[in-house]
């Protein structure tokens, strides 16, 4: 059916979430059956106050530069559609004859596209609604990983390599830091990290993340052993880590409009800084930490190459699926055996992402609960990409004569 589409941006950006809306634009603009390209200024919200750009006017040279474009170019928003909303974003999609509906977005992005998609066919309106997958947190269901993740794991794995090296010739002065990550329910952005060791002194020492109930005890004790063997231990935490009965670790207790306990934005709740605080309190150590929040979203800098790549695939094979009929899907990315490593697109169904998270695997933390094993790694090296080689000073020194 001929109809124009309507593409938008919800949550938090990624470094290539803007390469997935180029990809979308420039598939829509190869297709005789797709009219005009709308966007929506500031997601769904933005929508429903008709907030919407003219996306088929946009020059060339924008298109280009967008894929290597931080933050999210149309503009994002936190709303959770309620049922009231839905009869109004139809009537909008009557106005505007939209046929094509396409969100860029996580999990609950993905809970949004389903509920409105749901909607219209409910109300006899043909629409092919198209979820394309983005979050740095990689805790998507129904896709290996997510475009997004492999750039902030990159973000976050450079960090604590550089910032390891600061830490190992800074013992004398500070015998700890943390560094503390985005990832409210799995530990992938944490995971990532060990990516940055490359011998056994190097950091990060240890890494906890939200699958494993964070133990105080066997936390200071784990930080004492590491600076009995190299005189410094590096400290990797998940923003989302919590003790055994639940609590949040950072005594976080707001939460957003989708039920979500906000964990950093409301001022000062923070895992990294209360591990530093137990740490520093249990042994007297002088200790650094560093919270990067949301910088590896807008990292451009920093990005992997495959996950540009990706991500714009993503946005391409998302209008591919619609106009073949395809609709209450999401695009998915298939990792296929063997090595090289290599990916192929499928779709899966809405209802079978949306609005849950997808922890590690056991396999993938090792059996003490402050690090990854060989399988994690194996997993995260082709995506994360290769990291500089740093070198130690031979230690020689001047003897007398």
């Amino acid at each position: 059916m001929k109809g124009n589409a309507l593409i938008g941006q919800s949550g938090g950006p990624t470094a290539v979430i803007n390469a997935s809306l180029a990809g979308l634009i420039e598939g829509a603009r190869r297709s005789d059956r797709i009219g005009k390209i709308l966007g929506m200024n500031f997601g769904i919200e933005g929508f429903l106050e008709e907030r919407i750009y003219d996306l088929s006017s946009q020059s060339g040279e924008i298109l280009d530069k967008l894929r290597m474009t931080p933050g999210s170019a149309l503009g994002s928003c936190r709303y959770k559609v309620g049922d009231e909303d839905l009869p109004r974003i139809l009537e909008l999609f009557r106005k505007y004859d939209i046929r094509y509906f396409f969100l860029i977005g996580g999990n609950d992005t993905m809970d949004t596209i389903h509920r409105v998609e749901a909607y219209c066919r409910e109300k006899n309106w043909d629409l092919w609604g198209i979820g394309i997958p983005k979050t740095v947190d990689n805790d998507l269901y129904g896709t290996d990983h997510t475009p997004g993740f492999p750039s902030a794991g990159r973000f976050n794995a450079l960090c604590v390599k550089e910032a390891g090296w600061l830490a190992r010739d800074m013992r004398r002065v500070d015998q700890f830091v943390v560094y503390q990550t985005i990832g409210r329910d799995a530990g992938w952005l944490a995971a990532a990290t060990a990516l940055a060791k490359d011998g056994e002194g190097d950091a990060p020492h240890l890494i906890y993340m939200p699958e494993r109930p964070f133990d105080r005890e066997r936390f200071i004790a784990d930080a004492r052993g590491c600076v009995e063997r190299y005189g410094w231990v590096s400290i990797v935490v998940s923003e989302g880590l919590r003790y055994g009965d639940g609590t949040p670790v950072s005594a976080a207790r707001d939460r957003d409009n989708f039920g979500n306990v906000e964990l950093g934005a409301m001022g000062g709740a923070s895992a990294g800084l209360s591990v530093h605080r137990i740490l520093s309190e249990a042994t007297g150590w002088r200790g650094e930490f560093q919270i990067t929040e949301s910088l590896p979203m807008s990292g451009a800098d920093r990005v992997s190459p495959l996950d540009r790549e990706e991500a714009y695939q993503c946005g391409l094979r998302g209008v591919e699926a619609a106009l073949v009929g395809e609709t209450g899907v999401m695009i998915s990315l298939v990792r296929e055996e063997g090595s090289p490593y290599r990916v192929s697109y499928a779709t899966v169904p809405l209802k079978d992402t949306a609005v849950r998270a997808k922890a590690m695997p056991d396999h993938y933390i090792n059996e003490a609960g402050n690090g990854v094993t060989p399988a994690c790694l194996d997993y995260l090296r082709p995506l994360v990409g290769e990291l500089p080689d740093f070198v130690c000073l031979e230690p020689i020194f001047i003897k007398e004569e």
